[in-house]
């Protein structure tokens, strides 16, 4: 009896482990199941991390290298602008084209003003040549507009020396001014070609949606 009953323990006793060893690798499975999934969940959250990471830097290297072309194109076209005042300032040097370049200037800046009194004021080495075209300005105005104008010169300020040339055009007292400068003509002229000057010198860019 004794020894059926020892027997009986032990068997429970087996069963008993046997049981709990299952148990015990079920739930170590899970455990390990577990806490690789939180890995991989981690490292997948790193990559993408650091892929995030590698598309920004990308984007800003490349924004970078845009904004530096664009800035190699803009001195470009800035320094073809530079050239082309150079070359405005030699018009001085051919003194029967510069008269009639002036007489021009001084006409238009007149047709926008409409005043009757107007003070010019030019470059100190361009007033005998003003004084010898105000008599055919005003006539060509009066003819022009049916009104006389009187036009004096500004003796005491001049346009800058270092001045490609032209006139600037004052009324009521110097608070209405035209100024009609080479400078600044070429100034005009520059922003309405510019994108022409783009296009000449590096081709039409694709992605520019608007030619300003």
């Amino acid at each position: 009896m004794m020894a059926f009953i020892e027997q009986e323990a032990n068997e429970k006793a087996e069963e008993i482990d046997a049981k709990a060893e299952e148990e015990f690798n079920i739930e170590k499975g899970r455990l390990v199941q577990q806490q690789r999934l939180k890995i991989m969940e981690y490292y997948e959250k790193k990559e993408k991390q650091v892929e995030l990471q590698k598309k920004i830097q990308s984007s800003n290297m490349l924004n970078q290298a845009r904004l530096k072309a664009l800035k190699v194109r803009e001195d470009h076209v800035r320094n073809v602008l530079e050239e082309a005042r150079k070359r405005l300032g030699e018009i001085n040097r051919n003194p029967a084209q510069y008269r009639e370049i002036l007489q021009l200037l001084i006409i238009q800046g007149l047709y926008q003003l409409t005043e009757s009194n107007i003070t010019l004021r030019v470059r100190q080495v361009d007033v005998p040549l003003v004084e010898s075209l105000i008599d055919t300005i005003q006539q060509q105005y009066k003819q022009k507009i049916k009104k006389d104008i009187i036009l004096k010169i500004d003796a005491d300020n001049f346009l800058p020396t270092e001045s490609c040339g032209g006139v600037e055009l004052l009324a009521a007292r110097g608070r209405i001014k035209i100024s009609n400068t080479l400078e600044t003509r070429l100034e005009l002229i520059a922003q309405q070609l510019i994108p022409e000057i783009r296009s000449a010198l590096f081709g039409i860019n694709s992605n520019r949606k608007f030619n300003d």
